[in-house]
Formats: C-alpha cells, sequence, structure tokens
C-alpha cells in the first residue's frame, strides 16, 4: 500500500515569520525609497543596484530572532530548569546540551502557541494579503505578546526596571516600553526558574544526605556518597516518571497561558 504524499508544512513552521514581527520597527524604517546596494560603471553610464531599506532591515533584523526567543518567550525558564534537574541528579554531560536546548524549543512552540496563533491570523495573514500595513501588523502583534510578558512579569521587577530606565511608576501597561518590559520579564523568569529548581532539588539532596550518612556510620568515609547515591537518584526519578512530571510543572507554572 502506498501512503499519500504529504505536501503540507509543519505547523510549527508558520511561526516562524511571525517573530520579525516582534521588533517593533519605527515608521521611517520602511521607506519606500531604495539604498544604494552597489555601483556598476561600463566607462560610459554609472548604473546603481537598489534595495528597499525595508528589506534590508528585515534581513537583518532576522540575526536577532534567537535573541527575541530568549527574552520573549518561555525558553529562558525551560531551559533553566532543566540544566538545574540535570545538575540535581549529579549527572554532568547526560542529557547533553544538545538535547536540553532542544526540549526547551519544542516546549517552547508548544506553549507560546495560544500566543501566537492570534498574531498569525490577525497580524501575519492581513499583512500577507496587503490588507494592513506592517507598521499595523507590528502594533497588533505586539499585543498579545506584552499580555503574556506583562502576566509573567514580578511587579517588583518591572518596578526596578522602571526606577532604571527613570520611567515613572504609575504607568499603564500599554505604556511600558519593551525595552523596559524585556528585561524585567527575563528576571522574572529567572526568579521562577530559581524556585522551581530549588523544588526539584529537595528529594535528591534527602537522598545525598541519606548515602552519606550510612556511609559513615559504616565507616566507608573514603568513597565518595555521589557514586553510591547516582543510581538511587536515577531510579527514584525514573519510577516516579520525573520528565513528565518536570514537563508537568513547567506548563503548570505558566498558569495556562
Amino acid at each position: 500500500m502506498t501512503l499519500p504524499h504529504k505536501t503540507m508544512m509543519p505547523g510549527w513552521l508558520k511561526y516562524l515569520p511571525l517573530l520579525a514581527l516582534m521588533l517593533g520597527f519605527s515608521s521611517q524604517a520602511f521607506a519606500d525609497q531604495g539604498i544604494a546596494f552597489m555601483s556598476v560603471f561600463d566607462g560610459e553610464s554609472n548604473q546603481e543596484y537598489s534595495v528597499k531599506v525595508q528589506i534590508l532591515l528585515l534581513m537583518t533584523a532576522l540575526s536577532f530572532l534567537p535573541s527575541m526567543l530568549l527574552m520573549m518567550t518561555s525558553f529562558t525558564r525551560i531551559i533553566v530548569v532543566l540544566a538545574i534537574l540535570r545538575q540535581a541528579l549529579g549527572l554532568q554531560q547526560s542529557p547533553p546540551n544538545r538535547i536540553l536546548i532542544g526540549i526547551g524549543l519544542t516546549l517552547t512552540m508548544l506553549l507560546m502557541k495560544p500566543v501566537w496563533d492570534p498574531i498569525y491570523t490577525d497580524a501575519y495573514e492581513p499583512y500577507d494579503r496587503g490588507e494592513i500595513t506592517l507598521q499595523q501588523a507590528v502594533a497588533t502583534a505586539e499585543k498579545p505578546v506584552r499580555a503574556f510578558m506583562l502576566a509573567q512579569t514580578y511587579e517588583n521587577s518591572l518596578e526596578q526596571m522602571l526606577r532604571i530606565a527613570g520611567d515613572p511608576l504609575d504607568l499603564e501597561p500599554e505604556e511600558i516600553s519593551f525595552a523596559v518590559l524585556m528585561p524585567a520579564f527575563v528576571l522574572s523568569e529567572l526568579r521562577t526558574a530559581f524556585q522551581i529548581g530549588f523544588m526539584l532539588f529537595i528529594p535528591f539532596l534527602i537522598i545525598d544526605i541519606v548515602v552519606a550518612s550510612v556511609l559513615m556510620a559504616m565507616g566507608m568515609m573514603m568513597l565518595s556518597p555521589l557514586i553510591i547515591s547516582l543510581p538511587f537518584k536515577l531510579m527514584v526519578f525514573v519510577m516516579v516518571d520525573g520528565w513528565t512530571m518536570t514537563v508537568g510543572s513547567l506548563t503548570a507554572s505558566f498558569g495556562g497561558l
């Protein structure tokens, strides 16, 4: 039996163009005039090849997409918690960093889907059809991203960033600039990640203490407790389905978005 050939791209790929809309370019950046890219002189005429300012800046913005992924999504919290979990288990290189980053990216795509769906339908699709301008698309895409970041940001972190920026503390949510909101959001994500990591550390710390106490009572002080406790920690982690519990805790920490 021959399987049908599917040409539909994966659903998450449709969100990649949305990340470029998060940068919030000013209206001057999208002027219709071109800038000279190169000049060719053949002895009789001097011909210039131009690129639009809009296209040039859009291509430049692609280099900032990794930073935007770190600064404006749930990736920071996820990768920090996974790194702390690996440390709590006593494992140095397992799972490898690439595996942790892959898990973090896939979970980020899943958790951010309620945020990116309205951006795709309300901002990118109308802009792709030519119904709205790019500036209007950026303004529309900004709203769900800002709502997500504000919902995950602690008030004291936001106030601290407002003090550093010299802005009033009584600004409305829509009046807070991204330059202030992004560092406050990242600080809040780190705080939440360390809180979750502390709770993950406690059961493994208890196992280490029990093993160290038993070895001390047996007079086996020359034997490293880590060598004995590591198999027990792995066994306990697998028996309680630790990866599923960790992912569930991370998902619950975002409040269902």
